[in-house]
């Protein structure tokens, strides 16, 4: 409880897994809004539907996941650096 209070244990990377999962689940929900809502009602009356809109909610439904996860990494690489570089001023002290 003293490393917490003194900001030596860090919170964040433990927050980042959960924007992760909120992220994935956002992105799948995204995705399925896009297929379902690609019907054309447009000016060929409305039984047309949207290629182009199906295929980027499929694509948004595989890459997104892979782009929330590369962006978590990267968030959580700063704090494993900072753990790292902690431990060794700690044993450089020693």
């Amino acid at each position: 409880m003293n490393d917490f209070l003194a900001f030596r244990r860090m919170i964040t990377p433990i927050i980042i897994q959960i924007i992760f999962w909120i992220g994935v689940i956002g992105v799948f929900i995204s995705g399925i809004v896009m297929i379902a809502t690609a019907k054309d009602t447009g000016y060929y009356g409305g039984d047309h539907w949207e290629a182009g809109q199906i295929a980027g909610g499929i694509f948004l439904m595989i890459l997104g996941p892979l782009s929330v996860r590369i962006w978590c990494e990267i968030l959580i690489l700063f704090f494993r650096m900072n753990e790292t570089l902690t431990e060794i001023k700690n044993n450089t002290k020693k």
